[in-house]
Parts: C-alpha cells; structure tokens; sequence
C-alpha cells in the first residue's frame, strides 16, 4: 500500500458513475490524513485534463505541473472513496492555492 496524504495526487482506477466500466485516472486524496490512518480508504477527487469544460464544483489546477500532471488539468467535483490499495502510485503533490481552492469548491458542492 502506497502512503498518501491530502492534497497527494495518485493514479487510481475510477469506477465510472452507471458502473459499466472503469478508467485508470489521476486523482487528487481530499480525505485528511487522520481518517486515513484510521480507515483502509481514502476520499478523492477525480481529475480532468478537460479543462475547457468546467462544472460546478470544478477547479482548475494551476499548479498542474508540480502535481506531476502531464497536461492542464482540472480537479473535478467527482468524488469518491476508494480502498487505499487501489490507489496505483503517487504522481505528485498539489501546491497549497490548489488544494485550498478544491476544498472551497468542495464546500460548496456539500453546502458544508
């Protein structure tokens, strides 16, 4: 098992929303540390590096290259919780603006 931290962005398998099939994409942890250590789960947030569509609850990543993401990307509002040993590797690690502003949007999108 890979140890990851929030704000880590990894490479996981995502289970597309209708279940008929699964893609390997980037993600970014947004689960703290501590519900990690406690848990053999991790929440994350999927990835884009279509950024010329961005939803509600989408963030553009600027910070994309220091992420270890090899294009322009967006963190979408997509969320899901995975097993940690699902997660395949580490890529990178989003700059602090960049996991501030996801958390923003994530609020919003929980009304939270």
């Amino acid at each position: 098992m890979i140890a990851c931290e929030q704000g880590d962005v990894v490479l996981v398998a995502f289970t597309f929303s209708d279940e008929s099939g699964e893609k390997r994409r980037p993600a970014v942890i947004v689960s703290t540390n501590d519900y990690q250590r406690s848990r053999q789960e991790a929440i994350v947030a999927a990835i884009t590096s279509n950024v010329e569509r961005v939803l509600f609850g989408d963030c553009l990543i600027a910070g994309w290259r220091e992420a270890g993401l090899l294009w322009p990307s967006t963190a979408t509002g997509i969320i899901r919780t995975v097993k940690q040993s699902m997660i395949e590797r580490r890529l990178g690690r989003l700059p602090a603006a960049d996991l501030e502003a996801i958390r923003g949007r994530l609020r919003r999108v929980l009304s939270l």
